[in-house]
């Protein structure tokens, strides 16, 4: 069942640019855009500037010049490394988080298209006001999950023969909470957050795969920034759907 949810969760992104490229929600996408474009810039300055310091500081302890060069140049990578990932975890949730009011018209109005069903528009202030609070404080409980499993990892990554194994794990893990999170924005019309959690445990595939691209579209240099999120969020509508009541038969895909 996982296996199948997670290659189902990969698939529907390309389901999900024909439904964008049919339905153009690209007013949805522009403040997301700037949002994940500020946020990402942010981070990569902070990941360069303290691998330079910090690494700095750690190489200055070695006080032989045999090897100092090596520790030196090893100490920035380790730093660098340690900041993208947690940077990584920050910007996702950050993003999510803020871009919650936005991204929730898109799952609706994608959700109308599949499925006939007419809904309420998110457009009044109160509205906006209680999909920012609800996106920001899942975002806040699932970052604090992500990291208390993501922080050991990190360090165990430098274990020699471990790199492979955590490497995966945290793989998975950035990848779960991401599609978690883009999942929210569908669940939040049918369920409060601890049922929205118990949803997402009797579904980890379906995150998994969804998150997993979204990691891996957020590398492509700044326009994975830019349009991942509303692409992800598109495709986990698709496949968020179909878990909650609806034949798969009934969605006019």
């Amino acid at each position: 069942m996982f296996i199948l949810d997670f290659t189902k969760g990969i698939l529907a992104y390309g389901k999900a640019l024909v439904l964008i490229k049919k339905l153009k929600p690209w007013k949805f996408f522009f403040i997301p855009a700037l949002i994940g474009l500020l946020i990402g810039s942010i981070i990569i300055a902070l990941a360069y500037s303290s691998s330079e310091f910090i690494g700095g500081k750690i190489a200055s302890i070695w006080t032989f010049e045999t090897g100092k060069e090596f520790i030196n140049t090893t100490s920035k990578w380790v730093v660098f490394f340690l900041v993208i990932v947690v940077g990584l975890s920050i910007y996702k949730h950050i993003l999510m988080a803020l871009s919650a009011p936005f991204m929730t018209p898109i799952s609706e109005r994608i959700e109308t298209h599949l499925t006939g069903k007419k809904l309420t528009k998110t457009n009044t202030p109160t509205e906006f006001i209680k999909l920012l609070s609800r996106g920001i404080k899942i975002n806040i409980r699932i970052f604090f999950w992500e990291m208390l499993y993501t922080l050991p990892l990190i360090l165990l990554s430098f274990i020699p023969g471990l790199n492979l194994v955590t490497t995966v794990l945290l793989l998975y893990i950035q990848s779960y909470y991401a599609g978690f999170g883009n999942m929210d924005y569908t669940m939040e019309r049918y369920f409060n957050s601890s049922e929205s959690i118990s949803f997402v445990k009797q579904h980890k595939g379906v995150a998994v795969g969804n998150g997993f691209l979204f990691t891996l579209l957020l590398f492509i240099p700044v326009i994975g920034i830019m349009i991942t999120l509303p692409i992800s969020t598109v495709a986990s509508t698709i496949e968020t759907l179909k878990k909650i009541d609806f034949r798969q038969e009934d969605l006019r895909l």
